[in-house]
């Protein structure tokens, strides 16, 4: 009998493992059952949140750069080059891992930080960059980055306007030309598992301005300060699939920089080397913390599920927590997904436990589909 060839390709387990950790996890407890069993580790991502880990896995240099973080404060915050492609990821700059606990600022929070991370990597020489947008802590419509790259925001009195949303509802003039030339000369290529439009009821303040603690009043606010900006910069570019990405920032990427949106893990599984990785696999595990209706809408597992199944090779999945039927499963082309709760039906021990689970979840796939 040949001997399998397993390509782990899961996400992170959030709270919990990174992709890298979950890739090694599954392994030790494939080993532990099947011995020679030949396993690819790919850690993935799908646009946010550990998309830079997943590029640095894949062999791309870690870079590192001193930002503006979204209350203003200097960060340290990473971004990956190979060749002349950098992975960017936002949340690095102006994500909610730095905000202090229980502080936001919904009206306030700037992007500017990410676009001197695009600054950092068009200094490192990229030709491509591809720009993953998530997890951010801002709603800015990406007003913030643009200033970073050389725009400039004015109110009638010829001032530059306060930073984040909330300024934006005194603009009144946006000043595009002083913007970095070399960005006309890179293809930018928006990285997003969101598809949502600028404004309105689907719009980036309504459907994510909650989690980053804007109240009721904040979200309409918001909502209104973008449609104006949105009607200063260019209104038609405000309903394009993944304008409302971040806080907007979408829309400032598609409507200023030139960039083209690409559904997250589509990008990244280009970028990371997948297809040559999966013509070598015979069997494929993904995954990621939650297994739920969200994961059929662009998440890692589902990008990774649909090209495996194009190529006819078996995809099972582990998960933190499971919430989808096997019938979705099984659209999305996933045989079947294991889950740590059915081992520690205790949320709080699974995550603390994810790790130890894990490995005793990939013993089970070892002797399920490797014996």
């Amino acid at each position: 009998m040949e001997t399998a060839r397993v390509l782990v390709a899961a996400d992170k387990f959030k709270g919990s493992l990174t992709a890298v950790q979950v890739a090694e996890r599954v392994t030790a407890g494939l080993r532990r059952v099947a011995p020679e069993v030949r396993v690819e580790t790919l850690p993935v991502a799908d646009g946010g949140d550990g998309t830079v880990a997943a590029a640095v896995a894949a062999g791309f240099e870690r870079r590192e750069a001193r930002v503006t973080g979204p209350l203003g404060d200097p960060v340290t915050a990473a971004y990956a080059v190979r060749d002349t492609t950098a992975v960017v990821e936002m949340a690095e700059a102006s994500g909610l891992q730095h905000l202090p606990a229980g502080v936001f600022a919904p009206l306030t929070a700037t992007t500017y930080g990410s676009g001197e991370l695009l600054l950092a990597a068009l200094e490192a020489g990229a030709r491509t960059i591809v720009f993953g947008v998530g997890g951010s802590a801002t709603t800015d419509g990406g007003a913030g980055m643009l200033a970073a790259l050389g725009a400039r925001f004015l109110d009638a009195d010829g001032k530059p306007v306060g930073p984040g949303g909330g300024g934006l509802a005194d603009l009144a003039t946006a000043d595009l030309s002083g913007l970095d030339p070399r960005l006309g000369e890179v293809d930018l290529i928006l990285a997003s598992d969101v598809d949502n439009p600028l404004t309105g009821a689907k719009g980036a303040p309504e459907v994510y301005g909650r989690q980053k603690g804007a109240t009721e009043d904040d979200v309409a606010v918001l909502d209104a300060a973008l449609a104006h900006y949105a009607s200063v910069l260019g209104p038609e570019q405000a309903d394009l699939p993944g304008a409302g990405a971040a806080g907007g920032i979408g829309y400032g990427a598609l409507v200023a920089l030139g960039a083209r949106f690409r559904p997250g893990i589509e990008v990244m599984l280009d970028v990371l080397g997948f297809a040559p990785a999966l013509e070598r696999a015979t069997l494929v595990i993904t995954g990621e913390g939650s297994l739920d209706a969200q994961t059929l809408h662009g998440k890692a597992p589902a990008g990774v599920a649909a090209a495996a199944r194009a190529a006819g090779i078996e995809v099972v999945a582990v998960c933190g927590r499971l919430a989808l039927a096997p019938e979705a499963l099984g659209g999305a082309g996933i045989r079947r997904a294991y889950a740590l709760t059915e081992l520690e039906p205790d949320p709080a021990v699974c995550m603390a436990e994810a790790g130890p689970l894990l490995e005793r979840v990939a013993e089970s796939i070892a002797r399920d589909f490797l014996r």
